[in-house]
């Protein structure tokens, strides 16, 4: 369901466990060959704008990552509740520069997205960082490879 996070079904666990083709299409936050497919730090830019000049493939799932600025002391917080909504935090790929008493914080989640979810998602962010005294700095589509056709058709 869009804007909801991506959870294996007992059915694809199950298939997993006897070599089904689909299990490729699973991905996880942590996954190495995730590449960004879109990316914003402009507050004021729409995400249908930016997903619509990206290389995002909608039918795909995709790892969404939120980028926040958050107190030290409310990170804990923060993260606490942002995995009820079944966000994680990832290590993020660079550091940001934040104030100090402040770090970068990057929570993310796998789900399919489309601009209504993703401003929705980031509007959700926003608050959460607002609430524990910081600020949502950007967001992240990442997605896996698209696979050249080398069938020949």
């Amino acid at each position: 369901m869009n804007g909801r996070p991506v959870s294996r079904s007992r059915w694809q666990r199950l298939t997993a466990r006897i070599g089904s083709h689909r299990e490729s299409q699973v991905i996880d936050v942590d996954d190495a060959d995730l590449e960004v497919v879109a990316s914003c730090v402009d507050d004021a830019a729409s995400s249908s704008t930016v997903l619509e000049g990206s290389s995002w493939r909608p039918a795909d799932q995709a790892v969404v990552r939120h980028v926040l600025a958050l107190p030290t002391s409310r990170v804990s917080d923060a993260i606490a509740v942002a995995a009820l909504d079944g966000y994680r935090p990832v290590h993020p790929e660079q550091d940001s520069p934040v104030p100090d008493g402040h770090e970068t914080v990057v929570l993310a989640r796998v789900q399919l997205v489309d601009a209504l979810h993703l401003s929705q998602e980031r509007s959700r962010m926003a608050s959460l960082g607002s609430r524990h005294g910081g600020r949502a700095v950007g967001w992240q589509v990442l997605q896996r490879a698209e696979k050249a056709d080398h069938s020949g058709r």
